[in-house]
């Protein structure tokens, strides 16, 4: 029997969630809105909203999702909330239930369709006490395979920003092993802010840049070496830093505050997932080159206009041999348990 073919990345979209968002705390709401047309530029904000509205039936439902996978040959999507549904701003009590509701969402929508869909639900990382509480929330109550989380979350109170290499976190960490858990990195917006409020650099440069200092705050803090049991996928292909971690490298062997981890920084990438969302040929074969072929699932961003309608194309045309198209297009998920079969099976055992 042939794996199903599985993309790891596409997303879902709930608006009675921003609604209640905007009704239930409007003051953050509008200052968060604020922020994202400085970082984005109006023109983009304009653009994307247009794009977003256009695909509401496929953010929203099933019937378009399921075309378009058959379309595109995908046979089961891992899918996870619209970054949007974030929400750093919100304090405590309104962000426990707002993530709540978003996992009970996804439930719900992979729940119409089990043998195609399966979901990652939210965990809040700006308030890591109720990180845990969250990630239970989704894995345990609502039978996810994990949560999506953001590169970073500013710091409540103008306090600092919260990153992945935040002691707060390691209950976090901890209990996404014990679970078994998959964490889905995908980040939301840029630290750069209005520097990158033109061209859409906010998302061209911005994503990449966030996947970067994520993976890095990760590695360098020693998260991996205290939890190497960790399931993390990183989207965008983990952005510029799979390519280029000869000066971390460098870094690590001559600088003593850069020696937070116990190994060199590319030894790490072999404890990481990556998706295939790289945008070009060379860029996929880069990639594999440097974290293997065992550590690349295929993602397409379905169905937002920075993703691609022609996931396993895109890997194809990467002329990477069958035996790595495979375990990229299906394979290493079901290693993973991100099938509906291999989920079974993981529970039975």
């Amino acid at each position: 029997m042939t794996s199903p073919v599985v993309d790891c990345h596409a997303h879902a979209l709930f608006p009675a969630l921003q609604k209640r968002v905007a009704e239930t705390d409007p003051e953050g709401f509008s200052a968060h809105q604020r922020l994202e047309a400085s970082r984005n530029g109006l023109e983009s904000l304009r653009i994307s909203g247009a794009m977003v509205g256009a695909r509401i039936p496929q953010l929203t439902g099933t019937g378009r999702r399921l075309a378009d996978m058959d379309a595109a040959g995908i046979d089961v999507q891992l899918v996870s909330p619209s970054p949007s549904h974030y929400y750093p701003f919100l304090a405590e009590d309104l962000a426990r239930e707002i993530a709540r509701e978003a996992n009970s969402s996804i439930r719900d929508l992979v729940a119409a369709e089990p043998e195609r869909l399966i979901g990652l639900g939210l965990a809040p990382l700006q308030h890591p006490a109720l990180a845990v509480e969250l990630l239970d929330h989704a894995v345990v109550d609502c039978g996810l395979a994990g949560v999506e989380i953001s590169s970073f979350a500013p710091g409540q109170a103008d306090a600092h920003s919260i990153e992945l290499s935040d002691e707060r976190l390691e209950p976090f960490w901890t209990r996404a092993v014990e679970l078994g858990a998959v964490l889905f990195l995908h980040p939301f917006g840029c630290s750069l802010d209005d520097r990158l409020d033109r061209f859409y650099l906010s998302n061209t440069v911005g994503q990449p840049v966030e996947n970067a200092v994520a993976l890095s705050h990760l590695i360098f803090s020693g998260v991996l070496d205290r939890h190497p049991g960790l399931t993390v996928i990183a989207a965008h292909g983990g952005g510029y830093l799979p390519t280029f971690l000869g000066r971390s490298d460098h870094a690590w062997a001559v600088r003593p505050e850069a020696r937070g981890c116990e190994h060199k920084p590319s030894s790490y990438l072999k404890r990481l997932y990556f998706d295939s969302l790289v945008h070009s040929e060379s860029a996929l074969r880069a990639l594999v080159d440097v974290v293997g072929a065992d550590r690349v699932l295929l993602g397409s961003d379905y169905p937002f206009d920075m993703g691609v309608t022609d996931p396993v194309d895109r890997v194809l045309q990467g002329r990477l041999g069958e035996k790595a198209t495979t375990a990229i297009t299906s394979g290493n998920a079901a290693l993973l348990g991100l099938t509906p079969l291999s989920r079974v099976d993981r529970v039975g055992s």
